[in-house]
Protein backbone atom coordinates (compact mmCIF):
# COMPACT_ATOMS: atom_id res chain seq x y z
CA UNK A 1 0.00 0.00 0.00
CA UNK A 2 1.16 3.79 -0.88
CA UNK A 3 1.01 6.76 1.88
CA UNK A 4 -0.29 9.82 0.22
CA UNK A 5 1.44 13.62 1.20
CA UNK A 6 -1.25 15.88 0.13
CA UNK A 7 -0.58 19.71 0.97
CA UNK A 8 -2.66 23.11 0.08
CA UNK A 9 0.58 24.94 -1.34
CA UNK A 10 4.41 24.06 -2.07
CA UNK A 11 5.46 26.28 0.31
CA UNK A 12 4.32 23.56 2.83
CA UNK A 13 6.45 20.88 1.54
CA UNK A 14 9.27 22.25 3.66
CA UNK A 15 7.37 20.66 6.59
CA UNK A 16 5.80 17.74 4.91
CA UNK A 17 9.05 16.46 3.52
CA UNK A 18 10.12 15.09 6.69
CA UNK A 19 6.70 12.94 6.34
CA UNK A 20 7.95 11.60 2.87
CA UNK A 21 11.51 11.14 4.49
CA UNK A 22 10.07 8.58 7.03
CA UNK A 23 8.23 6.85 4.58
CA UNK A 24 10.75 6.44 1.74
CA UNK A 25 13.46 5.26 4.73
CA UNK A 26 10.83 2.94 6.07
CA UNK A 27 10.47 1.48 2.23
CA UNK A 28 7.09 2.83 1.65
CA UNK A 29 5.91 4.05 -1.47
CA UNK A 30 4.73 7.39 -1.08
CA UNK A 31 2.94 9.75 -3.79
CA UNK A 32 3.33 13.58 -3.16
CA UNK A 33 0.97 16.41 -4.47
CA UNK A 34 -0.01 19.94 -3.86
CA UNK A 35 -4.29 20.05 -3.80
CA UNK A 36 -5.64 22.83 -3.10
CA UNK A 37 -9.04 22.76 -0.81
CA UNK A 38 -10.22 26.06 -2.42
CA UNK A 39 -8.25 26.32 -5.78
CA UNK A 40 -8.35 22.84 -6.92
CA UNK A 41 -11.62 21.64 -5.33
CA UNK A 42 -12.45 19.59 -8.83
CA UNK A 43 -8.87 17.85 -8.15
CA UNK A 44 -9.35 17.64 -4.39
CA UNK A 45 -13.18 16.01 -4.79
CA UNK A 46 -11.33 13.43 -7.71
CA UNK A 47 -8.14 12.47 -5.54
CA UNK A 48 -10.42 11.62 -2.65
CA UNK A 49 -13.04 10.07 -3.99
CA UNK A 50 -10.24 7.39 -6.01
CA UNK A 51 -7.52 7.04 -3.51
CA UNK A 52 -8.99 3.41 -2.35
CA UNK A 53 -8.69 2.49 -5.87
CA UNK A 54 -5.67 3.45 -6.80
CA UNK A 55 -3.93 1.32 -3.47
CA UNK A 56 -3.78 4.55 -1.04
CA UNK A 57 -4.12 3.17 2.15
CA UNK A 58 -3.25 6.46 4.21
CA UNK A 59 -3.41 9.93 3.25
CA UNK A 60 -0.88 12.89 5.24
CA UNK A 61 -3.08 16.21 4.79
CA UNK A 62 -0.87 19.20 5.59
CA UNK A 63 -2.13 22.90 5.35
CA UNK A 64 -1.90 26.24 7.10
CA UNK A 65 -4.65 29.05 8.04
CA UNK A 66 -7.65 27.75 6.79
CA UNK A 67 -6.49 24.36 6.46
CA UNK A 68 -9.22 22.58 4.79
CA UNK A 69 -6.96 20.15 3.04
CA UNK A 70 -7.33 17.04 5.09
CA UNK A 71 -11.04 17.34 6.26
CA UNK A 72 -12.42 17.98 2.81
CA UNK A 73 -10.08 14.78 1.83
CA UNK A 74 -11.84 13.33 5.04
CA UNK A 75 -15.36 13.88 4.23
CA UNK A 76 -15.25 12.22 0.75
CA UNK A 77 -12.89 8.57 1.34
CA UNK A 78 -12.80 5.96 3.89
CA UNK A 79 -9.15 6.28 3.79
CA UNK A 80 -7.71 7.21 6.92
CA UNK A 81 -6.73 10.45 6.93
CA UNK A 82 -3.73 12.08 9.05
CA UNK A 83 -3.54 15.99 9.15
CA UNK A 84 -0.66 17.87 9.38
CA UNK A 85 -1.54 21.79 10.80
CA UNK A 86 1.13 24.55 9.18
CA UNK A 87 2.58 26.96 11.55
CA UNK A 88 1.23 30.59 10.01
CA UNK A 89 3.13 34.08 10.53
CA UNK A 90 -0.47 35.24 11.61
CA UNK A 91 -1.19 33.29 14.48
CA UNK A 92 1.31 30.27 14.85
CA UNK A 93 -0.22 27.62 13.61
CA UNK A 94 -3.09 27.58 16.29
CA UNK A 95 -5.53 28.47 13.18
CA UNK A 96 -4.66 25.37 11.18
CA UNK A 97 -4.53 23.06 14.43
CA UNK A 98 -8.00 24.34 15.13
CA UNK A 99 -9.17 23.90 11.87
CA UNK A 100 -8.12 20.24 11.46
CA UNK A 101 -9.04 18.94 15.50
CA UNK A 102 -12.30 20.24 15.30
CA UNK A 103 -13.76 18.12 12.62
CA UNK A 104 -17.34 17.21 12.85
CA UNK A 105 -18.99 13.54 14.09
CA UNK A 106 -18.27 10.82 11.41
CA UNK A 107 -15.60 12.20 9.16
CA UNK A 108 -12.72 11.65 11.60
CA UNK A 109 -9.29 12.87 11.09
CA UNK A 110 -6.54 11.80 12.84
CA UNK A 111 -4.19 15.43 14.14
CA UNK A 112 -0.39 15.54 14.74
CA UNK A 113 0.91 18.91 16.71
CA UNK A 114 1.82 21.78 14.75
CA UNK A 115 5.03 21.05 11.88
CA UNK A 116 4.28 17.15 13.02
CA UNK A 117 5.52 15.92 9.69
CA UNK A 118 7.69 13.50 11.08
CA UNK A 119 4.83 12.27 13.06
CA UNK A 120 2.16 11.68 10.79
CA UNK A 121 4.33 9.50 8.19
CA UNK A 122 5.53 7.39 11.44
CA UNK A 123 1.86 6.95 12.22
CA UNK A 124 1.02 6.44 9.04
CA UNK A 125 3.56 3.78 9.06
CA UNK A 126 1.82 2.09 11.82
CA UNK A 127 -1.50 1.54 9.96
CA UNK A 128 0.28 0.14 7.51
CA UNK A 129 2.40 -2.32 9.63
CA UNK A 130 -1.11 -3.75 11.14
CA UNK A 131 -1.49 -5.84 7.73
CA UNK A 132 2.39 -5.83 6.81
CA UNK A 133 4.91 -7.72 8.93
CA UNK A 134 7.97 -6.84 7.42
CA UNK A 135 6.94 -3.45 7.56
CA UNK A 136 6.00 -3.78 11.65
CA UNK A 137 10.04 -5.54 12.04
CA UNK A 138 11.22 -1.83 10.06
CA UNK A 139 9.40 0.06 12.63
CA UNK A 140 10.61 -1.91 15.30
CA UNK A 141 14.19 -1.43 13.83
CA UNK A 142 13.47 2.24 13.93
CA UNK A 143 12.68 2.33 17.53
CA UNK A 144 15.70 0.57 18.96
CA UNK A 145 17.81 2.80 16.64
CA UNK A 146 16.16 5.70 18.15
CA UNK A 147 16.79 4.46 21.34
CA UNK A 148 20.40 3.45 21.09
CA UNK A 149 21.16 6.66 19.99
CA UNK A 150 19.65 8.47 23.65
CA UNK A 151 21.64 5.59 24.93
CA UNK A 152 24.77 6.42 23.73
CA UNK A 153 24.20 10.35 23.84
CA UNK A 154 26.90 11.96 25.40
CA UNK A 155 26.40 15.84 27.32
Amino acid sequence: MKVAVIMGSTSDYDIMSQAVSVLEDLGIEVIKKVISAHRTPDLMCEFAKSAKDNGIGVIIAGAGGAAHVAGVVAGMTTVPVIGVPIQTKTLGGLDSLLSIVQMPGGIPVATMAINGAKNAGLFAAQILALGDSSLALRLEEFRQAQTRKVLEAEI
